[in-house]
């Protein structure tokens, strides 16, 4: 090892053990076949280290998303599957291997410091593992018969909640979404709630609930009628939508529709907006109103989302 030369900061350290990786080991064979078929990033499986999982990323040619040349590029990634459901981050420090197959021991690259991984800084290594140059010399030991073998040892120091924080994005030219949908038999008291087919506005699932027997305040009495998210469970926790909404029932036979408008936030906890007593029955069922024909009515909503809030 004293022979080979690397042209590294004062910040990376590298040693020798004879002692494998603790975590994790990659073999790689036919490795000079990446490049060729222009495998730029190899990621591996997700193992444990720390009551967390991660990945190792090996680029082959050097990074390109980092102007990386004439070098391997190494990284330790905190796994997406759990950094993200966790709304944790996680200081750690990490050991990169790689195999001398002449000397049967390790080289070891490390910085020493204690790194932090969260949902905007999954992954943290090495831009000049190894110059392409030294692997590819068989006398090093690092790349025999096309095969080399990577490890990984992650030792986690602390975590700490990451709900600190939130981000409150208003957008500058919001579209608006409208959508109609005929509803029939929309007086049948026997169904408690009607509702319309999903649509999208902005990235989400909407759908509208009509209840013709009426809801909450308006039971008996008064037709209800809501905006709802579709499948609220989707939403990260702590995500929040500031809507502008109309909710309509056309008049089928002149041009006196019936709105209603409102503004307000809707997240998962809150998923419907709307009014229970959005119109009365007899009102909405009079045949003079045009608000139902043959037992049909028309519904229609105009959706603008004007912010979103999300956790940092």
């Amino acid at each position: 090892m004293a022979s080979l030369i690397f042209n590294d900061s004062d910040e990376i350290c590298r040693s020798i053990s004879d002692v494998p990786p603790t975590h994790y080991t990659i073999k790689v064979q036919s490795f000079s076949l990446l490049a060729k078929n222009s495998i730029d990033r190899y990621e591996s499986r997700s193992f444990e280290a720390g009551g967390y999982k991660w990945n190792l990323v090996i680029h082959p040619s050097g990074n390109k998303n980092r102007n990386v040349k004439e070098h391997l590029s190494v990284y330790l990634a905190m796994a997406e599957e759990n950094s993200h459901k966790t709304g944790w981050e996680v200081y750690a420090i990490f050991k990169l291997f790689v195999l001398d197959q002449n000397k049967d021991n390790y080289m070891i690259v490390h910085d020493g410091k204690e790194r932090r991984f969260h949902g905007m800084k999954l992954e943290w290594g090495f831009d000049q593992f190894i110059p392409l140059k030294t692997l590819n010399d068989v006398g090093n030991g690092f790349l025999i018969d096309d095969t080399c073998v990577f490890g990984a040892e992650v030792f986690v120091c602390k975590e700490r909640s990451k709900d600190k924080g939130e981000c409150f994005r208003m957008i500058k030219d919001p579209i608006v979404y409208k959508h109609t949908f005929k509803v029939d038999n929309c007086l049948d008291l026997d169904k408690e709630c009607i509702e319309t087919k999903e649509f999208n506005a902005g990235s989400r699932k909407w759908k509208l609930r009509f209840f013709p027997n009426g809801r909450g305040a308006g039971l008996g009495t008064h037709i209800s009628f809501y905006l709802a998210l579709a499948d609220p469970t989707t939403l990260p926790r702590d995500y929040k939508l500031y809507v502008e909404y109309i909710l309509r029932i056309k008049n089928q036979v002149n041009s006196n529709h019936l709105s209603g408008t409102g503004t307000d936030w809707i997240s998962a906890s809150n998923e419907e907006r709307g009014w229970s007593r959005y119109i009365t029955q007899a009102y909405f069922s009079s045949s003079n109103m045009g608000f139902l024909l043959k037992g049909a009515c028309i519904l229609e909503t105009e959706v603008t989302i004007h912010g979103v809030l999300d956790t940092l």
